[in-house]
């Protein structure tokens, strides 16, 4: 599913990932640990494409991406991947449902295609009543779960989540968890999740240990 063959990335003159080999399997549910600074959020960035390596080659289903150009790179992104971060990054003006919608209208989804699916995710998480609310209107909580409705609109192949319970209480903590298996058994996606919650580590098929730009063996 994911083949990540002598990734190096430096930014100046701090090499910050030093040589990476990485197998992640398809509907493996990964976590990566590891100190600050150890490389754990570079080495994701590039897993999604949003960032290059300075050597070394990235694979996602047999497509090798760390070659593509720009525009063909956007596209692949848009279809095959989705991504949760700490701070859900929903934008204010608009509506659980309208956020949720927003990357199938990128990838030219009609309106009711969108709405259709952005409808059955926001009801699978439980968020069928706060579909008309705006972010600064649900809780923590809720805000995540909309966050991971919006990466799954598009049926991508990988979620990469950087720190996904990392503003969340303890209740909402285990709930998010919890719901990254539901989804890997409902929807059969893998799974990537940068993470210092030893609690999500320990729950996940498989922890990568990551130390000052490298991967612990």
């Amino acid at each position: 599913m994911i083949r990540l063959r002598e990734i190096t990335k430096s930014f100046g003159t701090l090499q910050v990932l030093k040589g990476i080999d990485l197998d992640i399997a398809q509907g493996e549910i990964v976590s990566i640990v590891g100190p600050s600074g150890a490389g754990k959020t570079t080495l994701l960035q590039i897993m999604g494409t949003l960032d290059r390596p300075d050597a070394g080659t990235v694979e996602i289903e047999g497509t090798v991406i760390s070659t593509m150009k720009e525009k063909e790179l956007s596209a692949f992104r848009n279809r095959k991947i989705g991504f949760v971060f700490q701070f859900h990054q929903l934008l204010p003006e608009f509506t659980a449902l309208e956020n949720v919608m927003i990357p199938a209208f990128i990838a030219g989804a009609s309106s009711k295609e969108a709405t259709t699916r952005a409808t059955e995710l926001l009801q699978f998480m439980g968020l069928s009543d706060r579909a008309t609310h705006k972010p600064n209107e649900l809780s923590g909580g809720e805000k995540q779960r909309v966050a991971v409705a919006r990466a799954l609109v598009n049926h991508p192949s990988v979620i990469l989540a950087d720190e996904p319970s990392g503003s969340l209480d303890t209740h909402n903590k285990e709930e998010l968890h919890q719901l990254f298996f539901q989804l890997r058994a409902e929807f059969g996606q893998t799974f990537v999740i940068v993470t210092h919650d030893e609690g999500l580590a320990t729950i996940t098929d498989r922890t990568i240990y990551m130390v000052d730009g490298w991967v612990r063996k």
